[in-house]
């Protein structure tokens, strides 16, 4: 089975008219070092989990996405980031949701899946466990960015003047996520994000929701999602396309497609990256655009952005 892994910086770009050559490019090679990351596990033999997780850590290191170091704030000017992980061989399962500390959240999510007992940990119950684990851990200061503490100011002094929300989806939220087909045909899925610009404290996405953000079987798909996560956990996304495809016969492609569009319908914005045991892999998305990419056995690293400019380089 020829290994493949597919990966996503999240639904929802910025303008066309603000990505410059140099943003871009920026994007793009943040793209390719997560999918390089993921491929060098591939292409030694390694797991699909430990593809997952290697790609996410790449893009969780990246301020330029939407978690680890380039979380977004809270309302209260605070960082509180989600992630998961599964393993698609057995469904084990791991997620965090509401930390700050980590420097990647998704190892405290894999954590969470291999030492706790547990499939989701919260808040200070989650941190006084992961001080036990084998894990980096920064400051606050570490996660700041100008960019997102700009955001947010821009975000609370629209609430606060009662003005119409102009912003791009790209300021809104943002997630970052992998999955992956390994050569023994197991699959796993990874996802993490600092949720949404100015969210409610102690709100939880979609992420770390099996089965809504995250979800992984060999017998159907693994799924990583990204956009508005009230829609995607109500819609239970993720497993909606599993099901599609184990009750209906659908494909991969037909399945995903066919989900995204329904969430559009109701107002839930995003997208998804998806592979089966087969190695086929989709990344269908409604919204503006979509920092996504993939890679196979061949080492060529596909990033895209906007609709139809999947391209290697």
């Amino acid at each position: 089975m020829p290994p493949v892994l597919a990966i996503h910086g999240g639904a929802g770009t910025m303008r066309r008219t603000a990505m410059t050559p140099v943003v871009e490019a920026s994007f793009r090679a943040g793209l390719r070092a997560a999918l390089w990351a993921g491929h060098a596990v591939l292409a030694s033999g390694g797991s699909a989990l430990d593809a997952v997780t290697h790609a996410v850590m790449a893009l969780e290191d990246d301020p330029q996405f939407n978690a680890g170091r380039g979380a977004v704030y809270t309302s209260a000017g605070w960082h509180e980031m989600d992630a998961a992980v599964m393993d698609g061989r057995n469904r084990a399962a791991g997620a965090v949701a509401g930390i700050t500390g980590p420097r990647n959240p998704v190892l405290a999510a894999r954590a969470v899946m291999e030492h706790s007992g547990c499939v989701l940990m919260t808040g200070e119950g989650a941190l006084a466990f992961l001080r036990g684990q084998d894990l980096a851990w920064e400051d606050p200061e570490y996660f700041r960015t100008d960019r997102r503490w700009q955001a947010l100011q821009r975000e609370l002094e629209r609430r606060r003047s009662n003005a119409a929300d102009t912003r791009d989806d790209a300021e809104k939220h943002g997630t970052v996520g992998a999955v992956a087909c390994d050569a023994a045909g197991n699959l796993a899925a990874a996802t993490s994000t600092g949720g949404m610009t100015a969210k409610r404290p102690g709100r939880v996405g979609d992420s770390p929701v099996f089965g809504a953000g995250t979800w992984a079987d060999n017998a159907t798909c693994a799924v990583s999602c990204t956009g508005h996560g009230e829609f995607f956990i109500r819609w239970a996304a993720s497993h909606e396309i599993a099901a599609r495809m184990r009750h209906r016969g659908e494909t991969l492609a037909a399945a995903a497609e066919t989900v995204v569009a329904e969430l559009e319908t109701v107002g839930g914005d995003g997208g998804l990256v998806a592979v089966d045991a087969a190695g086929n892999v989709a990344l269908p998305f409604n919204a503006t655009g979509m920092y996504r990419g993939r890679i196979g056995a061949d080492g060529v690293a596909w990033t895209g952005i906007y609709r139809e400019d999947l391209r290697t380089g």
